[in-house]
């Protein structure tokens, strides 16, 4: 009884370690997958977003490089504003924040966000944060130079807490438990 007993601890503690390093997601930017598609984009503009972007001071001292930005939720709703900036406002000047108000349709959590950046400068964005009316405040962070003529950034939509559905190994795992219960009773 003892020694089924340990082992039982065992494979709970073995499920709860997969389950969790599930949960993890990739704290690094990386380029857009290619079926990022910004031409599927809804047209309905019905919700208003405030994005706060923070310019690194390891950025340069300011930027002439056009820069977009597209973020969205894990069911489709994307919301895509071009040409955010604007050099007339000194925006995206090194250690500086700017806030854009962003329409577009109405999004639940906000899961990914790709910035697009084009032109000779260069820039670093620190962070970017996103507010919603359907969504708690995300910030993305970047702290590495954005690549030019490609969308980069971060999905982490696969691992959102809004999809309410449980990966294959997760079940497995908790079919190999039930088996183990069933034998151990």
């Amino acid at each position: 009884m003892k020694k089924s007993l340990l082992l039982l601890l065992l494979l709970l503690q073995l499920a709860l370690i997969f389950t969790i390093s599930e949960a993890k997601s990739s704290t690094l930017p990386a380029q857009a997958d290619k079926s990022f598609n910004i031409t599927y984009i809804q047209s309905v503009t019905s919700c208003s977003y405030t994005a706060v972007i923070t310019t690194s001071c390891s950025s340069s001292k300011y930027t002439r490089d056009q820069i977009s930005i597209s973020f969205g939720d894990a069911y489709g709703n994307q919301i895509y504003a071009p040409r955010i900036d604007d050099p007339s406002t000194r925006a995206f000047e090194r250690c500086s924040s700017d806030t854009f108000q962003i329409n577009g349709p109405c999004a639940y959590q906000i899961c990914y966000l790709y910035l697009y950046r084009t032109g000779p400068d260069g820039w670093k964005p620190d962070s970017v944060k996103i507010y919603g009316y359907n969504t708690r405040a995300v910030t993305f962070y970047y702290n590495t130079f954005i690549p030019g003529d490609i969308w980069y950034g971060f999905n982490l939509c696969q691992n959102s807490s809004s999809s309410h559905q449980i990966s294959t190994w997760s079940w497995f795992i908790y079919v190999i438990l039930g088996l183990v219960l069933s034998a151990l009773m």
